[in-house]
């Protein structure tokens, strides 16, 4: 049986809001912090450097080209020993500045997490019992709990994690938790995925192909026993 009229038009509706939504607000975003740079650089580029000073229109995006080239240019000079030196110098004038320093050391090992690629950063996702038996809740998985937590925490003879557990919506606040690994369900979802059911508060969830799973399981049984 066909729906009614009104119920066709409302569900094409919602279609093609889903559609257009994500692709709107992605659009939006990034000519708004395209336009940012430039207004923030622009000012900054030499006049003949600066193509709006030869052409009828203004380009966009010459900030932002300028910006990534200014940023690229720092890290290779920093890279040596002189700029190296010279960061040097300067984190040390400003740890010794009350407030600043702080300022400085949260926003420095902030930007050094987000933008780490080493093992450093969250690997997994994973399932623990929380906040009591029976309801569980997502985590992303850190490293092993070291110093201190481990030696106060060791009495199981286990390894303990530390684990991120984020709140919904917003993935970015949460809790640091300190878990055994066998209190760990680990999920076979990547960090992305996960962070997508997070936000979405459950209903985006990723396809999970069991099947493919065995076979990848049996595959890799049989390479091992080769």
């Amino acid at each position: 049986m066909n729906p009614p009229p009104l119920t066709r038009l409302r569900n094409y509706f919602l279609t093609g809001l889903v559609i257009a939504a994500p692709i709107s607000i992605t659009a939006y975003l990034t000519w708004t912090f395209i336009t940012y740079v430039d207004e923030t650089v622009k000012p900054l580029i030499p006049a003949a450097y600066n193509p709006d000073n030869y052409l009828p229109f203004s380009v966009p995006g010459v900030g932002l080209v300028f910006a990534i080239i200014a940023l690229t240019l720092l890290g290779f000079i920093t890279a040596n020993f002189i700029g190296r030196s010279i960061i040097s110098a300067g984190e040390r004038m400003l740890h010794s500045m009350p407030l600043i320093r702080n300022l400085y050391s949260g926003l420095k090992q902030i930007f050094e997490t987000v933008l780490s690629q080493n093992e450093k950063s969250f690997q997994r996702a994973g399932l623990i019992e929380y906040p009591r038996r029976g309801l569980y809740a997502v985590v992303f998985i850190s490293t092993e709990a070291q110093g201190e937590v481990i030696h106060k925490l060791d009495d199981r003879g286990e390894k303990v994690f530390s684990v991120f557990l984020p709140t919904t919506p917003n993935p970015t606040s949460g809790f640091l938790l300190f878990v055994h690994e066998e209190d760990i369900i680990p999920l076979d979802m990547s960090v992305e995925e996960a962070a997508k059911l997070v936000i979405s508060a459950g209903l985006v969830s990723p396809e999970y192909n069991q099947e493919h799973l065995k076979e990848l399981a049996e595959a890799a049984e049989k390479q091992a026993a080769e």
